[in-house]
């Protein structure tokens, strides 16, 4: 009987546990496995690129967090190569999106919005198309003028880090210019 009765208790400790665990995680502010030092780097430099070009602010979205995590948790566990969702399905593309992977412990989630940053050199300032979107589409993103949110994650893959940035309204939208 004795033995009954901890085995009860210890699977009703270990289940409550459980579920202060969930519901931690459903109550995290940001809303991915970032760290809130990475989700403010990642807003502040945004931010700062999108200022540089007189471009409002974006605000955090919790739901966008949890939307990148998913993905990025999904190419983790997949084939790890850098595949932006697809036009239908399951995990059908909803907002803009922004790629990145680097070596684990060598690049962080400033190192991402550095790389995208570096294509302003490839935007010349013309109306996006199916021919000139391409090489600078990350930067066009970045700083598109009507996106207002963004959400980002990050998920370990091998040796590398996967970084994710969603964001709403989406961008690069063909005949129109990012600003």
């Amino acid at each position: 009987m004795k033995w009954n009765a901890a085995f009860i208790i210890l699977s009703s400790v270990v289940l409550f546990q459980a579920a202060i665990a969930a519901i931690s995680r459903a109550e995290e502010p940001i809303g991915s496995r970032l760290k809130v030092e990475e989700m403010s780097v990642l807003l502040s430099l945004h931010n700062r690129v999108r200022s540089d070009v007189g471009i409002g602010p974006l605000a955090w979205s919790k739901n966008l967090a949890g939307y990148a995590q998913s993905w990025a948790d999904h190419l983790a566990s997949t084939s790890c190569k850098l595949e932006h969702r697809p036009i239908s399905g399951k995990w059908k593309q909803e907002y803009g999106e922004n790629l990145f992977i680097g070596t684990l412990g060598y690049y962080g989630v400033a190192d991402a919005v550095r790389a995208w940053e570096k294509e302003k050199s490839l935007y010349h300032g013309a109306p996006l198309t199916s021919s000139n979107w391409y090489p600078s589409g990350h930067y066009t993103q970045l700083v598109w003028k009507n996106t207002s949110h963004i959400g980002c994650a990050k998920a370990e893959c091998g040796s590398n880090v996967i970084v994710v940035c969603n964001y709403d309204p989406p961008g690069n939208v063909l005949g129109q210019k990012p600003y």
